[in-house]
C-alpha cells in the first residue's frame, strides 16, 4: 500500500469524467458500440457511476452536478472504485480549485488497513493529472495514511510504548530529534498532571517531544495521546469503552500533519509534543475530588476522572508556551459534546484570532476538509472555577462541554497564538476514499493554511 500515483503505460486507459449534463452530448459522439454499451448499462454521468466502455481502453466516471457533489466530496474516487484493475488517466479538464483533491480521494481510496488480515488492493491506478504537485499529494496521502493506521491499531498494539515507535520511526524517516520522558522522570520534570492520569497503567505515561526543522517559524504541535481511555473510576459503561482505541487520535492527526509538513519540506522549526497515556483502574489511579496541581502551578478539581484528555494536554501546553512558538495547535478526540454539536464529519476549533480562522476556512474549502469554529466564549470562564481550585476539570450541568474543555486549555497558553482543534477522528461508515474507521480530520486544512498561518 504505496498510495502513489502510478507510471503510465501503453495500456493506460483515459477516463473522461462526465456530469449529467454532458454525459449524454459526449455518448453521442462515440461509435454505436460504445454509446449503446453505456446505455445499456444506464450510464447517465450520475454521482459515483463508473464503467469501462468496449475495447478496454476507455472509461466513463459519473459527476453529477452541483446540488449532488456539494452533499460530498472524493467524487472521482465514488468512481475509481468500480473500475477493474488497470492503469487510468484523466483525459478531462477538471477545474483547478478540485484537480488535486480529486486526485487525492482516488490516492487515498487505496488506503487498506491490512495489518490483522490482507484486504484486496485497489485495483485502478492513477497517472498524475497535469495541473498538480504529484510529490505534494503523495505526501498529504501518505500523512493521511499513518493517522488512520495509528487509530485503526487496537490498544494492544497501540500503548503508550507504541505511539512512542510510531513517533520514533517518523523523525528516523525525516531525521528528525526526539526525546522522550518516560514514568517516574514526569514527576522529576514537572509534567505532574501526565504522571498521575498515565499512572495507573502497567504501561508507563511519557512525554514525546519531536523537533524537526532548524529555519523559518516555529510552529508546535500537541496531540492528546490516551491510547486507551477507561474512563478510569469513573468507569465508561460498555458501549462508550467500544470505540476508546481511538482516544489517540489527536496525536494520530498530529504525527500524520508532522510527516505531511516534513515530506513537503515547509520552512518551519517544527516541535511535536505528544502526551502518551492509557487512563485505566488501579489502585493507584487518580480520583474524583482530588486536586491536582499542573506544571504551570494552576490546581485543578477533579470532578470526574473520565476528563482526563484535558489533564495531560494542559502539562504539555505548558511546556509548549514556554518555548515562545510563532504558532500552537492541539488536536484531541476531547468531547461527546462536540459530537453532538457538529457531527462527526465537522472538525470543530477555536481560536481567538480572526486571520487564523480565516485562512483556515479559506483552506478548508481549498481541500475538501471541512472545519467549523467554535467560541472561546469568555463569559464561561466562571463555569471552570470550582472555588477550592483553580480550574475544574468536569463542570456540572453539561451546558457547552466543548466550549469549557476548550477554555480550559487556554489557560495554559499564555503567549503563543493558539488553535484547538477537538476532533472525532472516525469515519462510522464507508464514503468515497474514507473507509470505516480512523480518520484525519483538519490536518489538511492546516497544512494547507499554513503558509498564511505563518507568513511563509
Amino acid at each position: 500500500m504505496t498510495l502513489r500515483f502510478a507510471t503510465p503505460d501503453d495500456a493506460t486507459r483515459t477516463v473522461h469524467v462526465l456530469d449529467d449534463t454532458s454525459a449524454q452530448t459526449w455518448l453521442e459522439t462515440q461509435p454505436d458500440a460504445e454509446r449503446d454499451w453505456a446505455q445499456a448499462h444506464g450510464f447517465s454521468g450520475a454521482l459515483g457511476q463508473a464503467l469501462l466502455l468496449p475495447g478496454g481502453d476507455v472509461a466513463v466516471i459519473g459527476y453529477g452536478n452541483a446540488a449532488t457533489r456539494a452533499r460530498g466530496r472524493f467524487h472521482l474516487a465514488a468512481g475509481a472504485a468500480k473500475l477493474p484493475a488497470g492503469t487510468y488517466r484523466l483525459a478531462t479538464d477538471l477545474p483547478p480549485a478540485t484537480l488535486e483533491t480529486e486526485a487525492l480521494g482516488w490516492l487515498l481510496s487505496g488506503y487498506r488497513f491490512d495489518r490483522y488480515k490482507d484486504q484486496p488492493a485497489m485495483g485502478a491506478k492513477l497517472v498524475a493529472p497535469d495541473g498538480i504537485d504529484p510529490a505534494r499529494v503523495e505526501a498529504i496521502a501518505q500523512g493521511e495514511a499513518l493517522t488512520r493506521t495509528l487509530i485503526n491499531t487496537p490498544a494492544s498494539d497501540m500503548g503508550p510504548p507504541d505511539l512512542e515507535r510510531a513517533a520514533q520511526d517518523l523523525a528516523h524517516q525525516f531525521d528528525a530529534t526526539i526525546a522522550v520522558i518516560t514514568g517516574d522522570d514526569l514527576l522529576a520534570q514537572n509534567f505532574p498532571m501526565i504522571h498521575t492520569v498515565g499512572r495507573a497503567a502497567d504501561r508507563a505515561p511519557r512525554l514525546i517531544d519531536l523537533t524537526w526543522g532548524t529555519t523559518g517559524p516555529k510552529l508546535t504541535l500537541v496531540g492528546k495521546g490516551v491510547c486507551f481511555d477507561t474512563g478510569g473510576l469513573n468507569l465508561k459503561p460498555g458501549a462508550s469503552m467500544g470505540l476508546m482505541k481511538k482516544d489517540m487520535g489527536g496525536s494520530a492527526a498530529v504525527l500524520g500533519l508532522a510527516h505531511m509538513i516534513m515530506s513537503t519540506g515547509l520552512q518551519v522549526q517544527l516541535r511535536v509534543l505528544i502526551p502518551a497515556v492509557e487512563n485505566s483502574v488501579s489502585g493507584n489511579a487518580f480520583r474524583p475530588q482530588d486536586i491536582l496541581t499542573s506544571r504551570k502551578g494552576l490546581t485543578v478539581e477533579i470532578n470526574n476522572t473520565d476528563a482526563e484528555g484535558r489533564l495531560v494536554l494542559a502539562d504539555a501546553l505548558a511546556l509548549a508556551d514556554e518555548g515562545h512558538p510563532d504558532l500552537i495547535i492541539s488536536m484531541a478526540t476531547l468531547t461527546g459534546a462536540a459530537r453532538v454539536a457538529v457531527g462527526p464529519d465537522l472538525a470543530p476549533y477555536y481560536t481567538d484570532d480572526g486571520a487564523l480562522a480565516d485562512a483556515l476556512e479559506t483552506a478548508a474549502t481549498a481541500t475538501a476538509d471541512p472545519v467549523w469554529r467554535m467560541p472561546f466564549h469568555t463569559p464561561y470562564e466562571a463555569m471552570i472555577e470550582p472555588g477550592i481550585a483553580d480550574l475544574d476539570n468536569a463542570p456540572k450541568g453539561g451546558f457547552a462541554g466543548s466550549i469549557t474543555a476548550a477554555l480550559f486549555l487556554r489557560r495554559f497558553v499564555d503567549t503563543a497564538p493558539y488553535v484547538h482543534f477537538d476532533i472525532y477522528g472516525w469515519q462510522p461508515s464507508d464514503a468515497p476514499a474514507r473507509a470505516k474507521g480512523g480518520v484525519g480530520q483538519g490536518t489538511r486544512a492546516v497544512l494547507d493554511a499554513l503558509p498564511k498561518m505563518l507568513n511563509l
